[in-house]
């Protein structure tokens, strides 16, 4: 009798500090190990509705921003999104927040121009009226992932070919100078504060040049060093910003770079992990950088592409094959043999 009396209290303690564990974590997978070889896996799927961890997503519809809002959601965080799409594209847009929501979280989307000061205005003031708390930090993640500017050349052959002044100054206001309106706006409305980081989505081409990526290119190299000069000037407040730099990876913002099925094949055949970057590969790191280990990563460019860009493309198929150098009129090498 005692026995089955101390059993239930044993059990009933036993719920009661797993529904206090389900009630503190909004998505929690626990294992329990009876033996060497019995591993019960038993995943308890309870996400607390909240509105006081939000994630700011500027291109939010597609590529990287899509990704990472949907790990984001899975997270727990309730997502903020910005983006600019035509009718056509709008069912992907819903379906990714349809997608958010299933998380049971909030989803919040504008569709709108983000390098527009007046649209940037309304969407945080809306978002303020709806959900701001005085002296609570509401936008625990803000990410830059706005990938719209003009490829053309600088000095073209034609004249007319040269980019226009119009062209370069909105590729580097939308692409670089928007984050800094951004982050502006949301400390002057108290939405960041400690805690907060800020990701920043750049490539290789703030380093390297391509036909027509000029002013892109200017455009990510501005991004880098804004993302140290933020890193200086948020640090006191808590706040870490880092950029991102991702391998080429194959969205629509890639698609409109010339060249760019010869990127992805260049960038699968030199990857050590023998392919190109997914979207996913940047969300898992943005959920990485949040644990609270990491606080003191600020102000770097973080390279999340396999060790792509750490690598010389010179026609080789993959790591060890580098037979095609004959057609160069060189022997074949093999890298693992060091004779």
């Amino acid at each position: 009798m005692r026995k089955n009396i101390f059993a239930t209290v044993w059990t009933v303690s036993l719920y009661a500090t797993v529904c206090i564990v389900i009630s503190h974590f909004q998505k929690k997978k626990l294992y329990f190990e009876f033996g060497a070889n019995e591993t019960y896996d038993i995943q308890f799927i309870m996400i607390k509705k909240s509105t006081d961890h939000w994630a700011l997503i500027l291109g939010a519809s597609s590529g990287f921003g899509a990704a990472t809002a949907r790990e984001l959601a899975r997270h727990g965080y309730s997502i903020l999104g910005v983006h600019l799409d035509r009718q056509a594209s709008m069912p992907a847009v819903n379906s990714l927040i349809g997608d958010i929501r299933r998380q049971g979280v909030t989803a919040e989307f504008y569709n709108v121009n983000a390098a527009d000061q007046h649209k940037r205005h309304a969407v945080l003031d809306d978002f303020v009226e709806k959900y701001h708390e005085t002296g609570r930090v509401e936008i625990r993640v803000l990410m830059h992932s706005l990938a719209f500017g003009t490829l053309r050349p600088l000095v073209g052959r034609d004249p007319a070919d040269s980019i226009k002044k119009t062209q370069l100054e909105m590729t580097l206001d939308v692409m670089a100078n928007s984050l800094i309106y951004w982050t502006q706006d949301c400390i002057s409305r108290e939405l960041i504060g400690r805690g907060t980081r800020i990701f920043a989505m750049t490539s290789d081409g703030a380093n390297l040049n391509l036909p027509y990526y000029g002013a892109v290119s200017a455009a990510k190299a501005a991004l880098e060093s804004y993302i140290r000069q933020l890193a200086l000037e948020l640090g006191p407040l808590g706040v870490t910003c880092n950029a991102l730099l991702a391998g080429v990876t194959d969205t629509p913002a890639l698609g409109k770079i010339p060249g760019a099925r010869n990127m992805l094949y260049a960038a699968k055949s030199k990857n050590p992990f023998g392919r190109a970057t997914l979207p996913q590969d940047i969300a898992k790191a943005v959920v990485a950088l949040l644990q609270p280990g990491t606080r003191f990563i600020n102000g770097n460019t973080i390279g999340v592409d396999g060790g792509e860009s750490k690598i010389s493309y010179i026609g080789q198929v993959d790591t060890y094959n580098y037979a095609d150098l004959t057609l160069l009129g060189e022997s074949a090498l093999d890298p693992s043999d060091l004779t």
